[in-house]
């Protein structure tokens, strides 16, 4: 197992597809996504930023990711696209389906629980966070973070307050394979979604799925909008859900989806 992270030994597990990501590694930042997107306006190509600590780090919605040096992967990639900004809906999506499926390649199977989280045994293994900025020539870029559990200390998990999930049979790779792996698979799947939009990736979503056919909430600041049984995802990445009034597609903005109890 290699803990220590250098964009060469990262670089040296590329595939093609990714060869033309700038690889960045710091030991300290705040948050690896504010750091790019204050930096669309001179990157000419896609940029990788690893942070080994992140103090600052966010989730969907404002939250708070807490993660601890060593125990996490913590990293954003900026990467340009070429159509308008409606053509990149469902892009969290996309990006989920390529992590889910590099790390089921790596032997971890996880489950995708609408619209950015990565489940491990039900419990939350990674989270996605992706803001979008238009650069001043116009170009669209999408600045693409994670957060990914490998192992959980105690402490930390106290910390978080619920249960999650950890992948220890990562924490033993070399991490520079590991990021390398995921990588090559994000730049696959990103260059793909920006000739084909979500619509190629609805299945393969589907197929990933958590909770498919259980009873789930949609939670707007505690109220329940809807409740249903769950039935996967559109080709824009609505959730579907089979409610008692009929079949309804949900939007995720800020909304929140839980189990029924």
């Amino acid at each position: 197992m290699t803990l220590h992270i250098t964009p060469a030994a990262i670089a040296r597990h590329c595939a093609e597809c990714a060869s033309h990501v700038a690889i960045e590694v710091v030991a300290e930042t705040g948050s690896t996504n504010i750091d790019l997107l204050q930096r669309v306006n001179a990157m000419r190509g896609p940029v990788l930023l690893i942070a080994e600590r992140q103090t600052a780090g966010r989730g969907r919605a404002g939250r708070t990711w807490l993660s601890q040096p060593g125990s996490s992967l913590t990293f954003s990639l900026a990467w340009r696209f070429k159509g308008p900004l409606h053509n990149l809906v469902g892009l969290p999506l996309a990006v989920g389906v390529a992590l889910a499926e590099a790390m089921t390649a790596l032997g971890v199977p996880v489950q995708l629980k609408w619209p950015n989280d990565l489940l491990k045994d039900g419990a939350k293994l990674a989270g996605i966070l992706v803001e979008t900025q238009a650069a001043q020539d116009g170009a669209i870029w999408a600045v693409i973070g994670a957060g990914i559990n490998l192992l959980m200390p105690d402490q930390l998990e106290a910390d978080i307050g619920r249960d999650v999930a950890s992948a220890p049979w990562l924490a033993q790779m070399d991490r520079n394979a590991l990021l390398a792996a995921l990588l090559n698979r994000l730049a696959s799947v990103l260059a793909e979604f920006d000739d084909t939009g979500f619509a190629a990736f609805t299945e393969r979503w589907n197929r990933l799925q958590a909770w498919r056919g259980q009873a789930v909430r949609i939670l707007d600041h505690g109220d329940t909008l809807h409740e249903g049984l769950s039935a996967g995802v559109d080709g824009s990445g609505r959730l579907l859900l089979d409610t008692a009034q009929g079949q309804v597609a949900v939007l995720s903005g800020d909304v929140s989806l839980r189990l029924a109890p």
